[in-house]
């Protein structure tokens, strides 16, 4: 069978897509990749929060999947919406790599060892609030751009320490690249390290040939992350930071959430049985809600319209 996979063009992007192509290709199957610039590619100039989080890195490939230009889209899951587009679905979830934050640097070794007034990029307003938390003296600048010219632009001097995805990092080898990277200590966004890949419903016979991607401990732990952001109608873009880990027949979790200046934050963490994935991340949510979570994220989407990030 011949698979079409849309992918956008970012370096990370096609080795996430080239890795799920040489799985295929092991299986007898012949693929091709089809390559194309998303919103969130092209827009570069304005943080992803002020123009909108929700599919900005899907958008294009989901329409690719309806008009049937391809027959798969992978994605890095933490920028797939909790909510798809009628006539779509997420057919598999990969198995999961590193789910941490990670800081690069090229003279500093840690995040405590940064100075006062340290430039830090990124985008992230999970992660600005968490590290407002942990260091208020540092100043936090959006950074956007792929992964290439993000470290690019840390090696110019511009920033003294970018944050990524400790999965990235890996995949693409960047520890080559600067002198030092050091473990956060942040909670990741839903579905951080993981991939996903997207079908359209009907294309019964390219759902039966992926189902071998699909990973029941990944699925199981992004099922209650995307659940809890999905309750909680937070898009990909909002300051919240959720991590659920599925250990022998035990799922723990822990998530975050606040103001984007980190003058409010609410953190728990909560353990269930791992028969109760279905509904763990709407309980754990409505833990949250109780605890006036819906008005903290809208006062924090408030707050975005006058904020410089």
């Amino acid at each position: 069978m011949k698979i079409k996979i849309a992918t956008r063009a970012s370096a990370l992007a096609l080795w996430q897509s080239e890795h799920i192509a040489g799985l295929l290709r092991q299986k007898g199957h012949e693929v091709e990749l089809i390559t194309m610039k998303t919103k969130g590619d092209v827009i570069l100039d304005t943080p992803l929060a002020k123009i909108g989080g929700k599919g900005l890195f899907t958008k294009e490939l989901e329409n690719a999947l309806l008009n049937e230009q391809a027959h798969i889209a992978v994605h890095s899951l933490k920028d797939v919406p909790t909510r798809f587009e009628p006539g779509l679905e997420l057919a598999c979830v990969c198995s999961r790599a590193n789910t941490s934050d990670a800081l690069l640097s090229m003279k500093y070794s840690s995040l405590q060892a940064l100075p006062r007034g340290a430039k830090i990029g990124t985008t992230s307003l999970r992660r600005q609030m968490q590290i407002r938390a942990l260091r208020p003296d540092l100043e936090l600048i959006s950074l956007r751009g792929n992964v290439i010219s993000r470290i690019q632009k840390l090696k110019d001097g511009v920033f003294d320490g970018i944050i990524l995805a400790k999965a990235g990092i890996e995949r693409l080898k960047l520890n080559e690249l600067v002198s030092f990277i050091s473990t956060l200590d942040t909670i990741p966004a839903m579905g951080q390290g993981a991939l996903g890949i997207e079908i359209a419903s009907k294309n019964t016979a390219i759902k039966e040939a992926i189902a071998f991607l699909d990973d029941e401990k990944t699925r199981i732990e992004t099922s209650v992350e995307r659940a809890f952001v999905d309750r909680l109608n937070g898009g990909c873009q909002a300051p919240i930071g959720v991590n659920a880990v599925l250990d022998n027949e035990i799922i723990s979790v822990k998530a975050v959430l606040g103001l984007i200046d980190a003058s409010k934050i609410l953190k728990d963490s909560k353990t269930y049985a791992k028969s109760e994935y279905l509904s763990a991340g709407v309980d754990f949510a409505n833990s949250f809600i109780e605890r006036g979570a819906c008005e903290l994220l809208a006062l924090s989407e408030k707050m975005l319209e006058n904020f410089k990030i």
